[in-house]
């Protein structure tokens, strides 16, 4: 049985992390501070008795070094995420991910602790080069646009994991998590899908930023967790950056489209320019496609799951959570329109 901790073990990601952790056998320990993260999450874990959690930042060192001390693995997660939060908090932004991610590296290498750093497809800024591969250059927008920092921040993050591994020999794996989605993820942030759900059924506009000509990638998050257990369970990934997602692309226009049809939902689809969406100015890119080439290759991971699956996997979890906010039995709530009978959140 591997102790292992997680940081951010409470996000979206994490909890699904620490449920597929469990299931292997594994003593789970989690930071987190619940900024994005929330209790519901992980509430089904809690009474595990493999399963503990302290509320916590990885800024505090206090409190982080005796959970890097103990565990025999860490899965570093913990990071300011969401384009809406890194534009409302662009100093916790950098703080977080940068000085964070320092102290989990420096804890890790210092009780030589191997660790897989959660990067993200942002580190790809707005180059125009796709499918993105591992060695790619990367664009970035001026430092004037705060967009750019959370970017810029995790790339810090790659580059300091990948030197302590050069420098001290710790293990680190790195993993471009590319658009990952699934049950429990919030549109607070501006995760799209979540927030087309939310709006779909509703019956309220399906808000579309910009033309709704970009294009992205979804990955179900069950496909992510089992990409990122493969790499840490192979000596070969040490030391190396992987994308992590699913190179089936979509535009939004049509995501918002499909999320319509699922839900079987009277919503129309309305474009909201990005200023008016973010701020003046907003960049953003076109296209954000992965080549998971590399990960294939090493492990044999291939996805699973396909957007039609995702989408109507991510509808009826949300059916299932407004029917017991409501009271309403879920397969009331699972019908089509039952919002439109007076079922409220």
């Amino acid at each position: 049985m591997l102790k292992v901790l997680v940081t951010g073990g409470a996000g979206f990601i994490g909890s699904h992390l620490c449920e597929a952790l469990l299931k292997r056998g594994d003593a789970i320990s989690v930071l987190d501070d619940l900024s994005t993260g929330q209790l519901q999450n992980i509430a089904h874990l809690q009474d595990n008795p493999r399963f503990q959690l302290t509320i916590g930042s990885i800024l505090d060192m206090p409190r982080l070094e005796p959970l890097v001390r103990r565990a025999d693995m860490v899965f570093h997660l913990a990071a300011v995420v969401g384009v809406k939060k890194i534009i409302d908090a662009p100093v916790e932004t950098i703080e977080t991910n940068v000085l964070g991610s320092h102290n989990v590296l420096a804890l890790s290498a210092r009780f030589r602790k191997p660790c897989f750093v959660a990067s993200t497809s942002e580190v790809y800024g707005k180059s125009s080069k796709h499918p993105f591969t591992e060695e790619d250059d990367v664009v970035y927008g001026p430092t004037t646009k705060s967009r750019w920092s959370y970017a810029c921040s995790k790339a810090i993050d790659e580059f300091l994991g990948l030197a302590y591994h050069q420098s001290q020999d710790l293990p680190v794996i790195i993993g471009r998590f590319f658009n990952t989605t699934g049950p429990r993820q919030t549109g607070r942030y501006g995760m799209v899908l979540p927030r087309f759900v939310h709006q779909a059924l509703r019956n309220e506009p399906i808000t579309v930023y910009g033309t709704g000509l970009q294009t992205r990638c979804f990955a179900d998050v069950r496909d992510v967790v089992r990409a990122v257990l493969t790499l840490v369970d192979d000596k070969r990934a040490i030391g190396q950056v992987f994308n992590i997602g699913n190179p089936e692309e979509v535009s939004i226009y049509d995501l918002a489209r499909m999320v319509k049809l699922t839900a079987e939902s009277s919503s129309e689809i309305k474009l909201i320019p990005y200023d008016e969406a973010y701020q003046p100015g907003f960049e953003d890119m076109d296209r954000r496609v992965p080549s998971i080439e590399k990960i294939s290759k090493l492990t044999g991971f291939k996805p699973k799951f396909g957007l039609k699956e995702i989408v109507s996997r991510v509808i009826d979890a949300r059916r299932s959570e407004i029917a017991a906010l409501s009271g309403v039995p879920v397969t009331a709530a699972l019908q089509p329109h039952s919002l439109r009978a007076g079922v409220a959140e």
